[in-house]
Formats: C-alpha cells, sequence, structure tokens
C-alpha cells in the first residue's frame, strides 16, 4: 500500500466535495439573489396596497428566515450528494432542483408580475416536489430529509399568506 497514492485520491475527494458544497450554496444563493431581485421590484407600492392576512409577518422577518432556510436547502442537498450514487439519490437530487427552480419561480410571478393565482399554483407545485423531495431524502440520508422540514413548514404557510392576497385583493391583482 503506497500511502502518497492515496494521500491524492483523498485530496481530490476533498476538493470534489467543497466543490460540490459550493455548487449547492451557489445555486440556493443564486436563488436568493433572483427572489431578492423581484421582491425589491414588487414591493414597492403595489405589495404596500395589498390587503394582507391576519399573520402576516413583519417585513424584517424574511430576510433571517430566509438565509436560514436557504442555508439548509444547500446543505440537504449537499448531504444527499454525497452518499453514493444510486436511483435513490438521483432522484432525491433532481427533486432537489426542482424545489429550488420552483421556489426561485414563485416570487418571480408573485413580486415580479403580481399574478397571485398562478403564484399559489406554483406553490402547490412546490410544495409537492418538496414533499417528494423530503420523502426520498429520507430514503437516502435521514438528517438532509429533515433538514428541509423547516422550509416546509414555511411553504405551507406562504401558502397561506399567498391565497388570503389573493382573496382579499381580488379587483387589484393580476391573475
Amino acid at each position: 500500500m503506497d500511502p502518497a497514492r492515496y494521500a491524492g485520491v483523498l485530496r481530490g475527494d476533498k476538493t470534489r466535495s467543497a466543490a460540490a458544497l459550493l455548487a449547492f450554496g451557489g445555486l440556493t444563493i443564486l436563488s436568493a439573489v433572483l427572489g431578492a431581485r423581484e421582491v425589491r421590484r414588487g414591493k414597492k407600492l403595489w405589495y404596500r396596497l395589498l390587503a394582507k392576512p391576519k399573520g402576516a409577518p413583519p417585513d424584517w422577518i424574511f430576510g433571517p428566515v430566509w438565509t436560514g432556510l436557504f442555508a439548509l436547502q444547500a446543505l440537504s442537498g449537499y448531504r444527499i450528494w454525497k452518499r453514493p450514487p444510486s436511483p435513490e439519490r438521483a432522484r432525491a437530487l433532481a427533486l432537489w432542483g426542482t424545489q429550488l427552480a420552483l421556489n426561485t419561480n414563485w416570487t418571480r410571478v408573485f413580486f415580479g408580475r403580481h399574478r397571485t393565482h398562478a403564484a399559489l399554483q406554483d406553490l402547490i407545485a412546490l410544495w409537492g416536489s418538496l414533499a417528494a423531495y423530503v420523502m426520498q431524502a429520507r430514503v437516502v440520508d435521514r438528517k438532509a430529509s429533515w433538514m428541509m422540514v423547516p422550509y416546509a413548514g414555511w411553504v405551507t404557510y406562504a401558502g397561506y399568506l399567498n391565497e388570503e392576497i389573493a382573496r382579499k385583493n381580488p379587483k387589484f391583482l393580476a391573475n
């Protein structure tokens, strides 16, 4: 056994692992940046004039909540990626990407396009893909699955807020 040979393999594994962690982090940051751009655009006069439901959080809460949720998303995807290749792992990673894309799209449709009914349909698809990811991730890595539970709770809450805003503002919205 040549230790120098195996040391090179281990360095390669660590480099690949670090690159994967950066990729998952980068994808979630990209989603956050694209979403923040749409929120800034949509939160001007339009959002302030909306009748909001009871239980709508103050604006300052979204930054800290989303920072934590995106960090958990990135770590969850990374943990799945670190597991040995398998069909279950491949399905989990595909679902991870799907839920992230639907999340990004929801922000664009809701805040950027002011289409609350269409955003609610996207949110339903997001919730479904997120639930499927949680179930599939559980087969591959239980911790990765549990990391997404707070996000599933937030998406459920967002669904309530989205539906109530759509209901309370029927003439004010581009649906």
